[in-house]
């Protein structure tokens, strides 16, 4: 760089300190096309390396009078270079976490609805084989959502004989999970959720 080039980019920092506008759009005019090549080579994305350009220049507007350059083409590369490292790392953080969170969430949802179909088709079969009226109670209740009233009703018998087939038809069930070791594989809360 020649001594009058030299001088003058001192004059346009010194300017800048100032909060001059005019030093700071010819900073800007001088050296955004050679700082969107640098963010360009290493994103390979022109919208990023627009961004990126932007933000060290606001930046260089923002924190101008605390900076000490020297050398404005070597800092405002260096800042480029920074930023990109700053967001390579954020991008990569965020995916990893992006990444264990879906899968770890995604195996836990599929484990569950797994789970829930299995557990459903299990508590059908077992129904299935209980006495009528309580196959039948357990059918209103649990699967119709009926109150006890409407099936007493449905079924001409008295409210406490429904409660009776359907403490009946819960214990039958309870019990041959137990028998069946279910409540070690399935989640209490899941069991408790269906019946």
């Amino acid at each position: 760089m020649s001594q009058r080039s030299d001088t003058d980019e001192i004059q346009l920092l010194n300017e800048l300190r100032e909060g001059k506008h005019t030093a700071f759009a010819l900073i800007y005019e001088r050296h955004w096309k050679s700082m969107l090549s640098i963010a360009w080579n290493h994103t390979k994305n022109e919208a990023l390396a627009e961004d990126i350009v932007h933000e060290v220049f606001l930046k260089l507007w923002d924190n101008r009078e605390n900076y000490q350059i020297t050398n404005l083409e070597g800092f405002l590369a260096t800042a480029i270079k920074y930023i990109i490292f700053n967001n390579y790392r954020k991008e990569k953080n965020r995916l990893n976490f992006v990444e264990s969170q879906y899968d770890d969430k995604q195996i836990q949802d599929d484990e569950k609805e797994l789970d829930r179909l299995f557990l459903q088709q299990y508590i059908r079969d077992v129904v299935e084989e209980m006495p009528e009226k309580c196959k039948i109670v357990f059918k209103f209740s649990r699967e119709d959502g009926l109150k006890n009233s409407e099936i007493a009703v449905l079924l001409n018998i008295s409210q406490k004989g429904v409660e009776a087939n359907l403490t009946r038809a819960i214990k039958i069930l309870k019990k041959q999970m137990e028998k069946d070791g279910l409540y070690i594989f399935i989640s209490v809360s899941l069991i408790d959720s269906i019946i």
